[in-house]
């Protein structure tokens, strides 16, 4: 049973729908994200199912509870990390941890929460002083006091480097290891591939795919291209010889045509020494098959695919701003 119901959510801003009928739905122990572009209704969807605003249309169900209707009930096993978060300057770490877990009826244990987020250190640090990564596990932490059956995170890695980006995401992979089901909002391709088990791609307030990384990769376009160069080409021996025995670096005596009777390849291009074998399915097998076959040791071979960048510029007309 879903854990978070969406369905046919409305928000409308004066006259224009800033959500247009998104539905989906979460499961138990998922890293669900919300994809897309700024402006597209990711933090407005997130902010009803945190019973933040009042939608315009639409039902939501949280752990079988409405967000508006029992509010009070749904803090209990909700956390949420917003995208804009400040505390007071002054204000430390400890104090934070310890103000926050008292408003709930059976907090987590905060001093443990602080060791699990790597904070123990900064207990008597004043909010001030913490770096942009270290105020994101804050803001985490305190999402997290409640014990909560749900987190939504909202751009919870904007504004860091990438280092601490990547530590961001470790810690989000804990929390779902504690039994926590994630709603994730981002716009970072990289993030969302990393982390989620199931993407919703939402622009203009609509939701236009539901799927995993890979099911919307594959959607875009589900060919691959092995790319690699005749080491003959660049001046070193080949298994091919003339007539006279003699090895020929300008003729390699392989024919690269010879992939195209591959039931894997639909296209086979060469430029010089540079080979392009496309296809679909076990594609590197294959080509690795002929390669060894023909004794071949091509030089440079790597593989290339679509990215879940060219998947959303394929559903959504534009890239992905990061």
């Amino acid at each position: 049973m879903a854990i978070i119901e969406v369905d046919r959510l409305v928000k409308r801003y004066g006259g224009r729908a800033a959500v247009d009928g998104v539905s989906f739905s979460v499961e138990p122990g998922e890293i669900f994200g919300i994809l897309g572009p700024n402006g597209a209704g990711k933090t407005t969807t997130v902010e009803c199912v945190e019973g933040l605003r009042a939608p315009d249309g639409g039902e939501i169900r949280v752990c079988g509870l409405d967000p508006r209707r029992d509010e009070a009930e749904l803090r209990q096993v909700l956390g949420g990390q917003l995208q804009e978060s400040e505390l007071p300057d002054r204000l430390r770490v400890g104090e934070a941890l310890r103000l926050y877990s008292s408003f709930y009826r059976e907090p987590a244990d905060w001093r443990e929460l602080a060791g699990i987020l790597g904070l123990d250190g900064k207990l008597g640090t004043p909010f001030r002083r913490l770096s942009g990564g270290q105020k994101q596990r804050l803001s985490i932490a305190l999402a997290l006091l409640g014990s909560p059956r749900v987190a939504v995170l909202d751009e919870l890695t904007t504004g860091l480097d990438p280092q601490a980006r990547r530590d961001v995401w470790g810690l989000v992979e804990r929390i779902r290891a504690r039994g926590v089901t994630i709603l994730l909002v981002t716009h970072f391709m990289e993030e969302a591939e990393r982390l989620c088990d199931r993407l919703a791609v939402i622009d203009g307030g609509r939701v236009v795919a539901v799927d995993s990384p890979a099911g919307l990769v594959a959607r875009a376009d589900d060919r691959q291209r092995i790319r690699f160069r005749l080491p003959g080409r660049s001046g070193r021996a080949l298994a091919g010889r003339t007539p006279s025995g003699q090895t020929d670096s300008g003729r390699t005596g392989f024919d690269p045509s010879v992939f195209e009777r591959l039931p894997e390849v639909s296209s086979v291009e060469q430029n010089g020494g540079q080979i392009v074998v496309t296809g679909t399915g076990n594609l590197l097998l294959a080509v690795a098959e002929v390669l060894s076959r023909h004794r071949i040791p091509a030089d440079g071979l790597r593989v290339e695919q679509a990215t879940l960048d060219d998947a959303f510029v394929a559903l959504t007309g534009r890239p992905a701003e990061n």
